[in-house]
């Protein structure tokens, strides 16, 4: 498996139209591989983007937001 992380509308389907591709997540190996577009996900962020959890989680390891965002 190979994963894209997105910045997608709430109006869309969850697999449908996204804003923006902002990161990939590859699970594959001794350990997982998550590369992140610093500028755009904190852009993204400021414009109110919410996180899922396991995004979330993802950004906090990477430093991108902080324990209350």
């Amino acid at each position: 498996p190979f994963y894209r992380i997105v910045v997608a509308d709430g109006e869309y389907k969850r697999d449908g139209r996204y804003l923006e591709s902002v990161g990939t997540y590859d699970p594959k190996g001794t350990q997982a591989k998550v590369t992140l577009k610093a500028e755009r996900v904190r852009y993204w962020i400021g414009k109110g983007a919410t996180p899922t959890d396991t995004v979330r989680s993802f950004l906090k390891k990477e430093g991108l937001i902080g324990k209350k965002a």
